[in-house]
């Protein structure tokens, strides 16, 4: 039997492939949802399936974590099981995780059809390991299924024929629509005892912030100004987690009793926080998109990012890693009551519909 297999790896994935699964079910279109286990943390991955009401994976290749190169390989020998035994026509990845990239190359040397979902995106920072993994997958990719107008121009520029790339929108969006009512629900504020829009709040997992001692400690720093301002709620990522305990840095923020630190929160309880925050500071890229569709203001901790529409459309201003320029950024922002962004085009809660839609004509 035909069919197409959607892979979903880490927290973004599941967010991303939700619509898609909807639409291809709507559109008659046969899949099976394929979980790596790139992330297999109770509350990085399980709880994202109960919260967003997706289906349990129909495989969980169990992957788990490792170096670049052992979760790579790690898929790839799996997912390469997984093709020879249950024969997909076309390959779904999403993103730019291992996963993304490892379950690309055997479909491409399986001969499998692939369409990457988020295609296009470009930091143009080759000290990215997401950023290797974009371009490769995208020149594996037979549909790319891009977000904005700037991934459809980076695809040309890098000789991509046209009748390959299709703008459908943003996909993450339809999957923050659909939730935010339930997510309004959540009991969040009431647990932490903070009051909608008063609050801070922020994410850090990227190893350009966390992994060195000197940056973690600055990051830090700025933390505790910032809960001067306003208290600050941050959901910690294993990964700095492990990090801010080796660096003797936990103590420091365990003493304030203006910033709250947490264990990764499921989706709803996350989307409560930032679509009623008072601003967010974040390494990540999807919140850089959420906090546009939200009106929220996002101060983004990197030197670029691979969605620049957030900047010139949305609510997004990068900070890099200046702790000066970050504070009086800040600053700024909280003395300023309105927001000069708009939604971009096509974030509009019906991607799913247009995946599915160029994914049936092709299938």
């Amino acid at each position: 039997m035909s069919f197409i297999a959607v892979i979903a790896a880490a927290r973004p994935n599941f967010m991303k492939v939700d619509p898609l699964l909807r639409a291809l079910d709507a559109a008659g279109l046969p899949s099976e949802l394929v979980h790596t286990g790139q992330h297999y943390d109770q509350n990085m991955s399980e709880v994202f399936f109960h919260d967003l009401d997706i289906k349990a994976p129909d495989v969980d290749l169990g992957v788990g974590s490792g170096t670049h190169a052992v979760q790579t390989a790690g898929v790839m020998v799996e997912f390469e099981k997984y093709c020879f035994e249950r024969k997909p026509s076309w390959v779904v990845v999403a993103g730019d995780v291992n996963s993304t990239v490892a379950c690309a190359l055997v479909a491409s040397k399986l001969g499998i059809k692939i369409a990457h979902l988020e295609a296009g995106l470009r930091s143009f920072d080759w000290g990215m390991p997401e950023e290797i993994n974009r371009v490769v997958t995208d020149r594996l990719s037979d549909v790319l299924l891009t977000p904005s107008p700037d991934g459809d121009e980076n695809l040309r520029n890098e000789g991509v024929p046209e009748n390959r790339i299709f703008r459908v929108g943003n996909i993450m969006i339809d999957t923050l629509l659909r939730l935010l009512p339930r997510a309004k629900e959540s009991s969040i504020h009431q647990t932490l005892d903070i009051e909608p829009g008063k609050y801070l709040l922020g994410t850090l997992h990227r190893p350009s912030n966390v992994d060195s001692e000197e940056s973690l400690t600055r990051l830090v720093e700025i933390l505790q100004q910032a809960s001067s301002w306003h208290p600050f709620v941050l959901p910690v990522h294993p990964r700095t987690k492990q990090k801010l305990e080796q660096y003797g840095l936990r103590t420091q923020l365990d003493a304030n009793d203006r910033i709250h630190l947490l264990d990764p929160l499921g989706y709803l309880d996350f989307l409560a926080l930032s679509s009623q925050a008072r601003a967010v500071l974040t390494d990540s890229g999807g919140i850089q998109e959420e906090t546009t569709v939200l009106g929220i203001p996002c101060l983004t901790l990197r030197e670029n990012t691979e969605r620049p529409i957030t900047v010139t459309e949305g609510t997004n201003t990068i900070v890099g890693s200046d702790e000066k320029l970050i504070l009086s950024t800040l600053e700024d922002v909280l003395a300023t009551d309105s927001l000069n962004a708009s939604v971009p085009e096509l974030w509009d809660g019906k991607t799913g519909e247009r995946c599915a839609q160029v994914l049936k004509e092709k299938f």
